[in-house]
């Protein structure tokens, strides 16, 4: 399949053939009006049946008709506001640099605050609810105290920086503060983090043993049939059986066994490559794979982060060959990205898990 890009770090086109991509099939067969249309019919008849079936059961239905709102609309507005209908409240719950740990300080907010491998992340995107009853134990049925499991995928970025983290707006050029990058690398990944209810306000719970945060740097396991790949192979990990953190996490859900499982999207655009790649890399087939993703000889990366320095932590976004061979440096690290990770809400000392069997593609499902 192939798709547009969204930008000039996202620059994905895996379809290099002449066959035509999904968007193109798409459109030749199907207008938005047109796929909009027959889905609301077909909704309208399988929810006519449902209730038929339903109401003939118990003994006859009501009559009244289904589908109409139970509250008043929101009336159109400009107000720099979330505005929600009568009767119902909206309240900030989990916002970003908000502690984890009852001994992090609260977020000051104002470019300082440091430790973010125990805060919320930033761009929280998609999430899941997992029960707990009083004893702190799983339930599917609590509805007033639970876990949220959620996605930090990305951050908002000017000219590189993370624009709203730092005091001055961060940098706009290369090379990159390391104090800067640090905090970047912490606030993308995953959060697992306690809410609970009074029956009237929520609250989340900054002293939860249940709290945890995925990043960047946190290790993570490789399973399906891309563990122990030569293609996996980095300095960090030589046996290709483990990677480390997650990144531009989107679609999230929930397993039918109780685990948190996200999609790892445009991760294709953190990554470096020196100008002279093709060459370092003898043209082998990795080049052609590394183009399919926007990752062409000299590509730059969203946030500059190998440029911070020499340390590991830093070295790993250049994804040039620049040892002498993948065990020294890190050429595949962006192939240990790409993938459906899986967690275990419940157990902060389970591993994540890439879960290389569901493709390696832009996962925004």
């Amino acid at each position: 399949m192939s798709f547009k890009a969204e930008s000039h770090f996202n620059n994905e086109d895996s379809n290099t053939t002449n066959n035509p991509g999904i968007d193109e099939i798409l459109e030749a067969r199907l207008s938005r009006r047109r796929l909009f249309k027959g889905a609301g019919l077909a909704g309208a008849a399988v929810g006519a049946s449902a209730l038929t079936g339903c109401a003939t059961g118990m003994g006859g239905g009501s009559g009244h008709s289904v589908g109409s709102l139970s509250f008043k609309a929101v009336a159109k507005h400009t107000s720099d506001k979330v505005v929600v209908p009568e009767g119902y409240t909206a309240q900030v719950l989990y916002a970003l640099g908000d502690p984890l740990t009852a001994s992090t300080p609260a977020f000051r907010n104002d470019g300082t605050d440091a430790d973010f491998g125990n805060r919320a992340g930033d761009h929280h995107d998609g999430m899941e609810w997992f029960g707990l009853d009083a004893q702190g134990r799983p339930s599917r049925s609590a509805a007033l105290r639970g876990l949220i499991a959620m996605n930090h995928e990305a951050t908002t970025d000017e000219k590189l920086s993370s624009f709203f983290l730092h005091a001055d707006g961060g940098t706009a050029t290369l090379p990159r503060p390391a104090a800067e990058v640090d905090k970047e690398l912490m606030i993308h990944g995953l959060s697992v983090v306690e809410v609970q209810s009074d029956g009237k306000r929520w609250a989340y719970q900054p002293d939860s043993p249940f709290n945890r945060r995925i990043t960047t740097m946190t290790e993570a396991a490789i399973h399906g049939p891309a563990r122990g790949s030569e293609h996996l192979v980095t300095r960090y990990d030589n046996t290709a059986t483990r990677a480390r953190g997650t990144l531009n996490n989107c679609g999230a859900g929930r397993t039918p066994w109780g685990s948190f499982v996200s999609g790892e999207e445009n991760w294709f655009g953190y990554f470096f490559r020196d100008a002279k790649d093709d060459e370092a890399r003898k043209n082998d087939k990795q080049v052609k794979g590394l183009v399919r993703y926007g990752r062409k000889a000299g590509a730059a990366s969203r946030h500059g982060w190998e440029s911070a320095g020499t340390a590991d932590q830093y070295a790993r976004w250049n994804n040039s060959a620049s040892g002498a061979s993948a065990k020294d440096d890190y050429r595949n690290e962006m192939n240990t990205f790409g993938y459906v990770v899986e967690l275990d809400p419940y157990d902060g000392r389970s591993l994540l898990r890439k879960r290389t069997a569901l493709g390696r593609m832009g996962h925004e499902n």
